[in-house]
Formats: structure tokens, sequence, C-alpha cells
């Protein structure tokens, strides 16, 4: 126990010293920290912004700092060069990937779209920038549904998540073109894993996010984006909770809530890529100003267009 405990002060020393060169590197650098809710807690205590895909794209649109770090995923750090071209936007680590963003490519979109040529194509943001700039407009989980009703169309083309899909068809009654695509670790949650926690927790109540499959999100007395599932945790009477999202949502969700309980579904609620960033990579990025994010101007020039269209959508 004396080795365990001199261990963890050890690393508590190390984590301190890191936050102080951080915030020495931010000020030389003028640079802000975007976080992703699915971080890990170490990023989101230094972050200078949590949020969702939505509310980060807004900031890297909005900030007046010269350096965007993101620490989120690939496409999430494509957003924000897409979005603010003039600035420099770094990540922590080159390899954090979305999975689901590589289920959709650009040749079979191209395809998708010249079998239903007066379709207008609607991307979730979970995608890379060449997958964007095929697009009519992008959405997040946060507004899907208000971007799929504000399109006067016959027939919508909607990538890559085929499950978000599902929900906003549901939602909003309109003729979706739905792709295969899944998130990995949304899509584990399966019925018997609920049925079973809300067993053992009978006095609380299950949110979930739309990026789980229909049946699971059917069981969910509240069904919303990360910051719409934080926002009515914090807001409800409600004091337990079974949360049907990453476990990264924990550290606001208890940060919110002091008072009250939150049960991940599974413990399978992890993304593996979302997590490989650490504060001492996120040290490492601010010193060597590496790995940048590099979108191609003819690509970036028409994936913004479809990103702009999303900001716009009230």
């Amino acid at each position: 126990m004396q080795l365990e405990a001199l261990a963890l002060a050890r690393k508590e020393e190390q984590n301190r010293e890191l936050r102080e060169r951080l915030e020495q590197l931010k000020k030389e650098r003028n640079a802000i920290i975007l976080a992703h809710y699915y971080q890990r807690d170490e990023i989101q205590e230094v972050a200078d912004f949590r949020g969702d895909s939505f509310l980060l794209a807004q900031k890297a649109a909005e900030t007046d700092a010269e350096v965007i770090v993101f620490c989120g995923v690939h496409f999430m750090g494509e957003s924000a060069k897409i979005l603010a071209p003039n600035k420099t936007v770094i990540i922590p680590d080159e390899r954090a990937g979305c999975p689901m963003a590589d289920m959709v490519n650009v040749e079979g979109l191209r395809k998708l779209k010249a079998q239903h040529p007066n379709a207008k194509v609607v991307t979730y943001i979970n995608s890379s920038a060449e997958i964007k700039a095929e697009t009519d407009i992008c959405c997040t989980s946060s507004n899907a549904v208000k971007v799929i009703e504000s399109l006067d169309a016959e027939e919508i083309i909607w990538v890559p998540d085929k499950n978000l899909g599902h929900y906003v068809q549901e939602k909003t009654g309109k003729n979706l073109i739905i792709w295969e695509g899944y998130c990995n670790t949304h899509d584990m949650l399966t019925v018997k894993d609920v049925v079973e926690m809300k067993a053992k927790y009978p006095n609380a109540a299950f949110v979930v996010h739309p990026e789980c499959r229909p049946e699971v999100v059917a069981m969910g007395d509240f069904v919303g984006s990360t910051t719409a599932l934080i926002d009515y945790c914090k807001n409800s009477a409600h004091t337990e909770f079974i949360v049907g999202t990453e476990d990264g949502t924990g550290y606001q969700l208890r940060k919110d809530s002091p008072n009250k309980a939150f049960h991940f579904a599974t413990k399978y609620l992890v993304c593996p890529n979302m997590k490989v960033n650490n504060l001492k990579k996120l040290v490492k990025c601010l010193e060597t100003m590496q790995p940048q994010i590099y979108v191609p101007p003819q690509v970036a020039e028409r994936a913004k267009l479809s990103l702009e269209r999303m900001l716009q959508v009230k």
C-alpha cells in the first residue's frame, strides 16, 4: 500500500508540473485548448472549453487564439481547421481516429448521389473532410433533427451513422436513405445490459445517446446528444441515473451534480480513440507544435460550406 501511495503522489506531482508547463505554453503560443466530453478527466480539467462536437465547432469558428489544440479525434481537428483556416490546429495524438468516420468513403457516397440525383446529402459531423466536401449540410447529434427539418427535399441521403439516422427519421418523418455506419462504442450497448442495470438500480432514470441501437434508445427516459444528456441530468429532479453514452461524460456529470449518482450502462462504453490523448501528449504537442492538421484547400473550401450551413440552422 505504501508503494502505491508513493506512486500516486509521484503521478500527481508529475501532473502538477505538466499543468504548470501547459499554462506557460498556452501564453507563449496564444493557444486555446478545446476538449471533447469523451476525453480523459486530466484533459478535461485543463481545457479552456469542454463540449460536444457542435459546441466545439462553434468555439473553433469564434476563437481569437492563434493556435487551437483540439483534444478529440481527427475529424474534429479537421472541422476546426476548415472553420478557422488561418489558425494553426494541432492535436495531441494523430492516431486518434474515428471508426465510424472511416465507414463511409467518397467513392461510395458519390455512387449513392448518382442513384438519387435530387436528394440532399446530410453528413453527421463524425466524418472526414473529404466526405463533408461531398455534402449539402452537416449536422451533429445536438442539431440533427433541426437540420433535417430545415431541408425542403423529398429524399435525403444520410451518412454515416445508421442509429442516429433511424432516430432522426422517426423524429422528423422524413424519407432518409441511411448509410450503414455506426459508432463502435455506442453500438455495443444492448437491451440486456439496460434491463440488468434497471433491475440493479430500479430508481434510476435511463438517459441515452441516439447513436445507440434503436431498441436501446426506445428504452430511454431521456434521449439526447451528450450536451443534452448532461443538461438533463443537471436539471432533473432525479438523483440517480443509468447513463447510455461514453464514460468520459462522467467528468462533467459529477462536476455539475456531485450529490447525484451515475451508473454507466456497461463497462464497455469507452472510446479507445478518444482515450489515446493524455496530459503528457497535450504538453508535448504544444512544445513541438506537432502534429498539425492539414486539409487540402480545394477540399476545405467545399467542406466549409456544409459546416457553415449547419451553424446557420437555428
